[in-house]
């Protein structure tokens, strides 16, 4: 009798061990990242500070980055067949079959660009105008009361469409609109107002290698933000740290 719960007590013991390997799968040597090709953030070429944040978070644990550019929506069905482990700048919970880590690591600062002559918006009243923005950027979640918008492929065009008051504004993060204001003839003839900050996340494929580096990129982030690491990055990219003191977004 004594032997048989001794027997018993060492098979339960090796299951739980085993179910604790299980659990803890190993890392992958990569992580597959796509984005859509933003200037000075996610470039084609490897360069750009969201590029540059993601190998800080990864790279030092042995994991390689890895690029992908497509459009931002082929971004989200890569990720959700799990042809790639990770998609760059999402916001959380927009997509299903796509997990989510706890932490962002950076912040959208949303703005409406418009003609100097127009209204300032506001939060409040930015759904009381025509608005568009890039396809798959689904800001209708995100600001209130939204009744008329269109959604556009590129961003050639944007400046063309505010002057002859085909749209009232064209919305979009910061760093997106300056680089449209950039090509502008006479940018005093627009102006800029900001909305709201909303959270980037990473997208994780609801696979192995996803959850793993999920788990991963949130022991990281707690490590990088808490230590202060991130905030070169951001300085050498001229962007606004997007952490307050509690590890937060800071409000607009």
């Amino acid at each position: 009798m004594g032997l048989s719960r001794a027997l018993l007590l060492l098979l339960c013991l090796g299951a739980c061990v085993g179910a604790g390997v299980a659990e803890s799968a190993p890392l992958p040597g990569k992580v597959r990242a796509a984005s859509e090709e933003w200037a000075d953030y996610t470039q084609a070429d490897g360069q750009g500070m969201g590029w540059d944040i993601l190998r800080a978070v990864f790279e030092p644990e042995g994991v390689k980055l890895e690029i992908r550019s497509v459009p931002y929506t082929r971004s989200t069905g890569l990720v959700q067949r799990g042809e790639v482990d990770v998609q760059v700048g999402a916001y959380r919970d927009e997509s299903e079959g796509v997990l989510y880590p706890q932490w962002h690591y950076d912040v959208d600062h949303i703005y409406a660009l418009g003609l100097a002559s127009k209204p300032t918006p506001t939060l409040a009243t930015i759904g009381n105008y025509r608005l568009v923005w890039m396809r798959g950027y689904d800001y209708n979640n995100y600001l209130p009361n939204i009744r008329r918008f269109n959604e556009i492929h590129r961003s050639v065009g944007i400046l063309s469409m505010l002057v002859h008051e085909r749209a009232d504004f064209y919305i979009d993060a910061l760093m997106e609109i300056q680089d449209v204001l950039s090509k502008a003839d006479n940018p005093q003839q627009f102006k800029l107002s900001p909305l709201i900050n909303l959270p980037l996340y990473l997208g994780f494929a609801n696979t192995e290698n996803g959850r793993a580096l999920r788990e991963l990129f949130d022991q990281r982030m707690e490590v990088l933000v808490k230590t202060g690491q991130l905030k070169p990055i951001f300085e050498r990219w001229k962007q606004p740290y997007p952490f307050d003191e509690n590890g937060k977004p800071p409000k607009p």
